[in-house]
């Protein structure tokens, strides 16, 4: 099997092609939810964007769902869309809520939890 047969869904760069390109967040995080894969640890994801040094992943958390602790090797934001998140990072709790999002710099390790379903946009800036 190559890699390509265990992708979920296509390479960004192959669905959200173009010099500009639309993004209707809530449709992508219904269609998300709606796939028939089990979610991982009460959540999914979907990368949008993979440009460059940007990253672009739509994630969609059941009640309860979490991202363990890891870091990542650029800027990042992390913004709630729908629901309540709570970040761990730095040894600070930031409860977000629809809206608002947390901005951190490059290797700061965190974690996400979703206090209620809720929707997530992941930005990354690659260093």
């Amino acid at each position: 099997m190559d890699q390509s047969d265990e992708r979920l869904r296509p390479h960004p760069s192959h669905r959200l092609a173009g010099p500009a390109v639309l993004l209707n967040l809530p449709d992508l995080a219904r269609a998300l939810q709606a796939e028939p894969h089990p979610a991982k640890d009460g959540h999914r994801q979907a990368g949008l964007i993979h440009r460059g040094p940007l990253r672009l992943l739509l994630f969609t958390f059941d009640a309860g769902g979490r991202l363990a602790e890891h870091r990542a090797p650029g800027h990042v934001i992390i913004q709630c869309l729908r629901g309540q998140l709570e970040v761990e990072a730095d040894g600070a709790r930031h409860r977000l809520g629809a809206g608002e999002a947390v901005a951190l710099e490059p290797s700061v390790p965190h974690t996400v939890d979703a206090v209620a379903e809720s929707d997530m946009l992941l930005t990354v800036c690659m260093s």
